[in-house]
């Protein structure tokens, strides 16, 4: 034992000068210690707090990127690196994770189309009405079920569906919010975005036509009516309930909102100031950190906006292909409503998401200033036109403002020239409307219609009579 203890000190004096001497003789431009760890830490998408500001968020940068070393202070910050020692700083909280949303609530099905009798042999067989509502969109009554114990869902569907032969039956499906969390833009000078389409600003003259109020119809998560960009706004949220707690967060619905009727002359100065903005909270918290919408509460929105005859509805959010919600969007289109929705941030090789890629209704697309396409974009044949969607400059959900990313913002800039289209032209389908926003539209893909830009970027000049500006 004593020669083993004896022997300690030496080795680890030698093990400790040959660390030294590999750490001095790194090149003075070595880029990164431990790339591995440098890594690890760059890759945060987390922007913080949404609240006042304009910076680009918490990225933070990692390892000893772009640093040279030789002196001491290199020398314990390399060694604290390889044996994971202190530094004697606080150390940063870790970057939150996305929460994982499952599809669809693991134990509902929805459905439209069951009578009285359907209704009772169900709930004989195990099922539980959770819910039922009256939808004068589909011309009936809308029931959500809570599933058998030990029953699947494709069993539950399947069982559902075999009750009426006039039943429209799916599982509850969950859809999000379509913004990116990491922005890169810094300044007010995003704001500029709306020239890339020829949208005026106020007090051009040129472009009035854009600049009348309109009325328009918003499905997204809650707003903060307070902030000071909406204060003066004609703006009414509707919220569908849900008891204590319900309440989805304020980020997404407050910046898609002061896109579309922010005042003239704040920070965040709307596509359409002045004009009336209806909007529906059908989102919830999601364990506390994601905001969802599932397909009762969206066929419940859709309904509360038709039953004000409101003509155009931005939907800026994605989620499944389902059977009831796509019955409920081909109605509100059959009853002369203009449904514009995002394409989706799932990337450029996802399938199609919905409602953006149901038949009739407007999939808009995202591109950056330099009119090339954002790289989160679903792509497909699907998509219909191209509108600014990257480095957004709009409201922060508390106060201020900050710049915003996807497909979410995109969509408002052909809301609110559809919404122009109609209030010159009432009589013109939801048909006739998409016709002349694709007939208007500037090819800058591939000639004609392409599965990156649609028919390509909305071009407002048109609707407006004033000219790009950029």
């Amino acid at each position: 034992m004593p020669n083993r203890l004896a022997r300690k000190p030496a080795q680890l004096s030698l093990f400790l000068a040959m660390v030294l001497a590999a750490v001095i003789a790194l090149p003075p431009a070595q880029g990164g210690f431990a790339p591995g760890v440098s890594a690890a830490l760059a890759d945060d998408d987390d922007d913080g707090g949404d609240d006042d500001g304009g910076g680009s968020g918490g990225t933070r940068r990692g390892g000893y990127e772009g640093r040279s070393f030789g002196g001491s202070g290199d020398v314990r910050r390399a060694l604290r690196s390889i044996f994971r020692w202190p530094s004697g700083k606080a150390r940063r909280a870790p970057a939150r994770r996305a929460v994982a949303v499952p599809a669809y609530a693991e134990n509902e099905i929805v459905a439209t189309g069951l009578d009285k009798n359907a209704i009772a042999g169900l709930v004989q067989d195990g099922f539980v009405v959770d819910d039922r509502i009256e939808v004068a969109l589909v011309g009936g009554e809308m029931v959500r079920l809570i599933v058998p114990q030990g029953m699947t869902l494709e069993t539950a569907r399947a069982a559902v569906a075999a009750r009426s032969a006039a039943a429209t039956v799916d599982f509850n499906h969950f859809y999000q919010p379509q913004a990116e969390r990491k922005p890169a833009c810094a300044g007010e000078g995003c704001a500029l975005v709306r020239h890339m389409v020829g949208w005026p600003m106020a007090g051009e003259e040129s472009g009035a036509a854009c600049l009348k109020p309109q009325r328009i119809g918003l499905v997204d998560t809650a707003i903060n009516a307070d902030h000071s960009v909406l204060a003066d706004a004609r703006l009414e949220v509707l919220d569908l309930g849900g008891g204590e707690g319900a309440k989805s967060g304020e980020q997404h619905g407050t910046a898609v909102a002061a896109l579309l009727v922010g005042a003239p002359e704040s920070r965040v100065p709307g596509l359409l100031p002045g004009s009336e903005l209806v909007a529906v909270d059908a989102f919830r918290r999601f364990r506390k950190s994601a905001d969802v919408a599932n397909v009762y509460d969206l066929v419940r929105a859709l309904d509360l906006l038709a039953g004000r005859d409101i003509r155009v509805i931005n939907l800026s959010l994605t989620g499944p292909a389902n059977a009831v919600l796509e019955h409920a969007v081909s109605a509100a289109i059959g009853r002369g409503t203009i449904l514009v929705a995002a394409a989706g941030n799932d990337g450029p090789n996802a399938g199609p998401v919905y409602p953006a890629a149901y038949d009739g209704v407007i999939a808009v697309t995202a591109v950056d200033k330099a009119r090339r396409p954002y790289r989160r974009a679903v792509r497909g044949d699907h998509i219909d036109i191209a509108a600014p969607g990257v480095d957004v400059w709009t409201a922060a959900s508390i106060s201020g403002a900050r710049q915003k990313t996807g497909t979410s913002f995109a969509a408002p800039f052909v809301t609110a020239a559809a919404a122009i289209l109609l209030a010159a032209r009432p009589g013109l389908s939801p048909r006739e409307v998409e016709a002349e926003l694709m007939k208007s539209a500037e090819d800058i893909g591939k000639p004609g219609k392409d599965a990156v830009y649609g028919w390509g970027l909305l071009n407002a000049r048109a609707l407006c009579g004033g000219r790009s500006q950029g």
